[in-house]
Order: structure tokens, then C-alpha cells, then sequence
């Protein structure tokens, strides 16, 4: 069963070979992260884990049984209680509802663990998968996203209330008072 797990170093080249794998598939919906990225992996992956380290980001890996990275599921820019949302899932484990449970399972991590009222996430209108996985996990269409921000792209926010994000056993988060 695959388990979500907070980034480590030790995840770095499971990480490093999801993101090669899959890069020419992440490429054909989402900007391409370039040729550096994977030229300066290390730096950039250590960088990651300081900003984690600081509070600014949260960053999550969905790991297979066998140990490999099934997909990224990140909280960026985290400030005020709210946070913006970005994942990525192996061309290999989509179609079976993975990305939307996952989704799911962060929104609960996102108001217990971090203390989050609110998720955002853009995604370009011509990825028909992300706006399925957002919307199914409970996000609604809030506005225009610039698509400067999605690679050119023209696309759509995306938010969740997490006041309204159930808690393990099924209860919503209301009524356990403000974060």
C-alpha cells in the first residue's frame, strides 16, 4: 500500500528517478522544469529541505511498498494558514484514483499537522486530469490563474476551505475551534 511520508534526504534519489521518468510525460501538461533542474538536483533538492526545515513549504512523497516514488505532493508558500498546492503522479499509477486520494489525505494533513485553513491550485484549462483531481477533492473554481504562472498557459484557481476537511474518523474539522 502506498504511504504518504514527509520529504527526507534519504528519499533524494527515488525522487531524482520520478522526475526522470516521467519527465517527458509532466512536460505534455505542466511546464518542463528544464535541463537544470537535473544538472543541479542536489543543490536544488538540499534547498528544498531547508525551506522545509524553515516552514516556508511542505513537502510530500507517495511511496510505493518497493520504496519508489509514485508521486510529489507539496504545501509552497506557506503563510497566513494557507499554503498553495502542487502534485505530480507517476504516468505509470494515474487513472486509478491515486492522485485524488492523496489529495485528500494532504488536505487532512494540511489542517491538523500545519495548521492550514486554506489550499489554492492552479491549473491550465486544457489539463482535464488536475481539474478532475481538485475537484473531486473538494476544491472550487475561484478565478483566473495568470498564465505566467502556469507556463504560458491559460487556467483556473482552484480552493479548499479546509475548515471543512474531515478528520480521521470522519468528523469535519469544524468545531475544534480555531487554528
Amino acid at each position: 500500500m502506498p504511504e504518504l511520508q514527509r520529504l527526507h534526504a534519504g528519499h533524494a534519489p527515488a525522487v531524482l528517478a520520478f522526475e526522470l521518468a516521467n519527465r517527458a510525460y509532466f512536460a505534455a501538461s505542466v511546464p518542463d522544469r528544464g535541463d537544470d533542474f537535473f544538472d543541479r538536483f542536489t543543490d536544488r533538492y538540499d534547498a528544498l529541505l531547508a525551506e522545509q526545515e524553515d516552514g516556508i513549504c511542505a513537502f510530500h512523497v507517495l511511496v510505493a511498498g518497493d520504496g519508489s516514488v509514485l508521486g510529489r505532493f507539496n504545501l509552497v508558500d506557506i503563510e497566513d494558514h494557507a499554503a498553495e498546492l502542487g502534485y505530480r503522479v507517476a504516468r505509470h499509477a494515474t487513472g486509478r484514483g491515486v492522485a485524488t486520494a492523496t489529495v485528500r489525505e494532504l488536505c487532512q494533513l494540511a489542517a491538523a499537522r500545519y495548521r492550514l485553513r486554506v489550499l489554492r491550485a492552479a491549473t491550465a484549462r486544457q489539463n482535464a486530469a488536475s481539474r478532475r483531481v481538485l475537484t473531486k477533492a473538494g476544491f472550487v473554481p475561484v478565478g483566473p490563474a495568470d498564465p505566467a504562472h502556469l507556463g504560458g498557459k491559460s487556467g483556473t484557481w482552484y480552493q479548499r476551505d479546509l475548515a471543512h476537511a474531515a478528520l480521521p474518523g470522519g468528523r469535519p474539522s469544524e468545531g475544534r475551534g480555531h487554528f
